[in-house]
């Protein structure tokens, strides 16, 4: 998990998590969670993060980078594809294990 600032302000985070998929041939990795300030959207904060996100997990030898979003969250949507991610038209489904 790191924290995204802007100068000395932290304006947000992002929590990455690592997996192994044969799919993906080897280790992948999961945004779990990213977040930025509403006053910082828009103007490049989220970009950054992404690319720091790329570069570790290039130096851990992960094969595919993987995050979600809402379907109804377009302007996320937009952002995500202009960064590089794609949609690969699948549901993800989940069942909670833990009670």
């Amino acid at each position: 998990m790191w924290l995204i600032k802007a100068g000395d302000e932290a304006i947000g985070y992002v929590a990455l998590t690592l997996g192994y998929s044969l799919e993906y041939h080897g280790r992948d990795a999961f945004i779990d969670e990213i977040y930025i300030r509403e006053s910082h959207r828009g103007k490049g904060a989220g970009a950054r993060p992404i690319k720091f996100v790329e570069a570790a997990c290039r130096s851990l030898e992960v094969q595919a980078l993987h995050l979600e979003v809402e379907r109804a969250n377009i302007k996320a949507r937009a952002f995500y594809h202009k960064v590089g991610f794609e949609d690969h038209d699948r549901y993800l489904l989940t069942k909670w294990i833990a009670s």
